[in-house]
């Protein structure tokens, strides 16, 4: 892998793992369209791990004060001990995808362009939606952490936007705007930690390692790429959150779309 290939794909992943617009679908068409390879695992896990980091640096204050929380009392914990389970029920379709299912998926979809496309006019059309639709005031509970925990597990098909389908469906059951966004971005911590850290157990196996070897100039300025567009990222879609400016996305999301189904 080519350093500049390796800048390039650590911009796309953190960009677009928080802007509305699907990684997966962009790292599809990244590899049709230029022809640069995902660099293996190694490179997943600095790039991925990179990201995460990039989301606790700026819910720090939320993350210290949850954490905290967890072994407090009073309204304190209590408050921070049913966040925590509001996080925990909305990972569980995804970990119902993840078992039953994420295989043939893979299996399935995996290079389809054919695919890609359509998903990113869905991502699209619900954040035409949302825009249109979407109320807020209402805080999450337990139905909308569900709900919402619903659509992240359709976002594991490439072209899903998950920060888009997460943030739009909390915004459609009529969450307040801040509370969409922070929450949309702490629920995907523990998944995103959750696959970093089977992709590291992988990595300890010599075999796997050596198949997919990467520079570590290469990896250091990946990682670097997706932390710094990813801090930016997460801050740029909450202030969008707030302001309710998805358009521009979807018209995005669909133009590229469009070039996906034409590509294939």
């Amino acid at each position: 892998m080519e350093l500049w290939e390796a800048i390039l794909l650590g911009l796309v992943q953190g960009l677009t793992e928080f802007l509305p617009v699907s990684s997966s679908g962009h790292l599809e068409l990244g590899k049709a369209l230029l022809g640069i390879d995902e660099g293996g695992l190694a490179f997943s896990v600095v790039v991925h791990g990179a990201t995460a980091l990039s989301t606790i640096v700026v819910f720090r204050k939320d993350i210290w004060g949850l954490v905290t929380g967890l072994v407090g009392s009073g309204p304190q914990g209590r408050e921070s001990r049913g966040f925590a389970g509001l996080v925990l029920l909305s990972m569980s379709p995804l970990a119902v995808v993840y078992v039953l299912f994420m295989d043939e998926i893979e299996a399935r979809l995996d290079g389809s362009l054919t695919a890609v496309g359509a998903a990113l006019l869905v991502t699209a059309a619900l954040l035409f939606w949302a825009q249109r639709r979407g109320r807020s005031g209402a805080a999450v509970g337990p139905r909308q952490a569900f709900v919402i925990g619903c659509a992240q597990a359709v976002a594991v098909l490439p072209g899903i936007s998950r920060s888009g389908a997460t943030i739009a469906t909390a915004l459609l059951l009529g969450v307040d705007r801040e509370e969409a966004a922070r929450f949309s971005f702490l629920m995907v911590l523990p998944p995103i930690l959750g696959a970093t850290a089977l992709e590291v157990l992988d990595l300890m196996d010599p075999t796997i390692a050596a198949d997919t070897p990467v520079s570590v100039a290469a990896l250091v300025l990946a990682a670097l790429a997706a932390f710094v567009s990813g801090w930016w990222a997460c801050r740029t879609m909450i202030s969008l959150v707030k302001r309710n400016g998805f358009n521009g996305f979807a018209v995005y999301c669909a133009l590229a779309g469009i070039a996906a189904l034409v590509i294939s």
